[in-house]
């Protein structure tokens, strides 16, 4: 679904890569480097994770990229950008493949650590995205939907899906900051996710993206009607950066750009 009222703003930098684990290499050389320069100018930071192949494997570059030490990682708090509503101990849960590639291997501040909730937790879908809902709000500032994000990681889908924000489903509605997916195209069919408005409201959205089934959406992202495709339709607040492969960017360099 176009939408035709959002206009991204902020600088857009591609970091071109041979592959995908170039990618993740790149993107977790630059998170280290960029959460120290945060976390200089301030107490907390906030950093939106993703799952996906791509997203996982810089995760666990992250856990090995140099610095790494010397990163406070108890002052950040740690989200996701959407979540598989699966069993807790499922391995298909972002939480747990992040865990397994990065925040098990850190010391970190275990109230900082924002999961959505699970299948087996009690709540019905749309019970567990209006908890999580108010949870998100119970951080965020006054007459902000969100708490001040740092970093938004995004991967994206074949499709150009992002989080759990699917080609053709209806936007949500304006000051929300999560939905319960019901009906995913892509198994299993029950999600949660933050919103476009909640993601658009980082100060930085990173994409990390590998393959060569990736560059028609990637091509329509930096084409003429972005926003036809979610992954057109978020942008961060300063900054944009595209982690990406010479596969996936395969109509970008046909175009010269």
């Amino acid at each position: 679904m176009s939408d035709s009222t959002f206009e991204p703003v902020s600088e857009t930098r591609v970091f071109l890569c041979d592959d995908g684990d170039v990618v993740a290499e790149t993107a977790a050389e630059a998170f280290i480097e960029h959460l120290t320069e945060v976390l200089e100018q301030k107490a907390e930071a906030h950093v939106v994770l993703t799952g996906g192949t791509v997203g996982i494997k810089t995760l666990a570059a992250i856990a090995e990229a140099e610095g790494v030490d010397d990163l406070d990682f108890t002052r950040i708090h740690f989200w996701w950008g959407d979540e598989r509503f699966v069993a807790a101990d499922s391995a298909d849960r972002n939480e747990n493949q992040a865990r397994d590639a990065l925040l098990s291997k850190i010391t970190l501040d275990p109230t900082k650590v924002h999961a959505f909730a699970a299948a087996d937790a009690g709540l019905s879908l749309d019970e567990a995205a209006a908890a999580f809902a108010e949870h998100v709000a119970s951080l965020a500032a006054v007459d902000e939907i969100v708490p001040e994000f740092d970093v938004v990681f995004l991967g994206m889908g074949p499709d150009g899906h992002i989080a759990s924000l699917f080609p053709e489903k209806p936007t949500p509605k304006a000051g929300v900051a999560i939905i319960a997916e019901h009906d995913s195209p892509k198994p299993p069919p029950a999600r949660l996710s933050f919103t476009y408005e909640a993601l658009n409201s980082a100060h930085q959205v990173w994409f990390v993206v590998s393959g060569a089934d990736k560059a028609e959406p990637v091509g329509v992202a930096f084409g003429e009607d972005p926003t036809s495709l979610p992954v057109g339709r978020v942008a961060g607040r300063d900054a944009t950066l595209w982690f990406i492969d010479e596969a996936a960017a395969a109509s970008l360099l046909e175009d010269g750009e």
